[in-house]
């Protein structure tokens, strides 16, 4: 049966026989041919485990077009957009492995190999196309709520992937498509004010957004906010809760440094800093921020 081939297909994968497994996933899709929409789950699931079979062989093309076929029968998969993305980073095909990485954040914002897969491609495409990089790059689909799980299907266990959790975290505000638009709008005009230089005013809307949405940048935005309204204890417990949600985050490291200077805690800055610099050894703000530590 096209189970009992998949799960031989896993075995073989588990062993590190990647040609092996890609035919028996390859024969269990045969045997699914023309099954219609009643087997398109399983189908997605083997196009998505033969996919990691062909990127660990570092066929990548042939990973990009398994990876697609899978999507277009289950949308918004999380393991068929990370191996795409691996593909399309290995192709040096660096805007649409972005794409997918930011993809993933949206179905599911705890997968961490999708987080340091944007810090990765946003590095790459930064010092590629210089600052306005984000123009050029192809749309960003929206992910339909009714996508945004928590955690992965038992069922679709791919060979060798660790299994999500099972269970959310407790005590996340229900994440609804209309609650992320709003919190993308406040977040929005918070930046507007940012930009008027009235950082008291845009405290008031970071805050609401978070209320919607706990987002990575909108807790550094309020932070440089506090910076600049000499609230340091708020400034630093908001790059903490950055980090919670990206652990390299260089904005989060950087502004936390900068609280616990202002605190007088110069360790924990030094700390933050050398962090923040094992990801970007040239940051310059940084390395000057060090110099006047180093004096302190």
């Amino acid at each position: 049966s096209p189970g009992a081939l998949r799960r031989a297909g896993n075995e073989e994968f588990r062993r590190g026989q990647y040609g092996p497994a890609a035919a028996l996933y390859t024969r269990a899709l045969e045997r699914l041919e023309g099954s219609g929409d009643a087997a398109a789950e399983e189908r997605s699931v083997l196009l998505a485990n033969r996919a990691a079979c062909h990127l660990k062989d570092g066929a990548c093309s042939l990973c990009v077009a398994d990876c697609t076929s899978a999507l277009e029968l289950v949308p918004f998969g999380i393991k068929a957009l990370l191996r795409r993305a691996a593909a399309y980073e290995a192709l040096e095909r660096y805007p649409l492995a972005y794409v997918d990485y930011k993809t993933v954040l949206q179905v599911d914002c705890s997968v961490q190999a999708a987080h340091d897969g944007v810090n990765r491609m946003t590095k790459v495409l930064l010092e590629k196309d210089g600052v306005n990089w984000r123009q050029k790059l192809p749309p960003i689909p929206t992910v339909p709520v009714s996508a945004q799980t928590r955690w992965g299907v038992p069922s679709a266990r791919a060979p060798g992937a660790n299994a999500p959790p099972a269970t959310a975290p407790q005590g996340e505000p229900g994440q609804t498509a209309a609650g992320m638009e709003r919190a993308r709008t406040l977040k929005e005009e918070g930046n507007e004010l940012v930009k008027k230089g009235n950082h008291k005013k845009a405290v008031e809307k970071y805050s609401e957004s978070l209320k919607l949405n706990q987002e990575c940048a909108t807790y550094t935005n309020r932070a440089l906010c506090y910076l600049t309204l000499k609230q340091y204890k708020e400034a630093a417990q908001d790059c903490t809760e950055a980090l919670k949600l990206d652990p390299k985050n260089v904005k989060a490291l950087y502004r936390r440094a900068q609280a616990f200077k202002e605190l007088k805690d110069y360790k924990s800055s030094i700390a933050d800093i050398k962090s923040l610099l094992k990801t970007e050894p040239k940051n310059t703000a940084a390395l000057r921020l060090l110099q006047e530590l180093n004096r302190a």
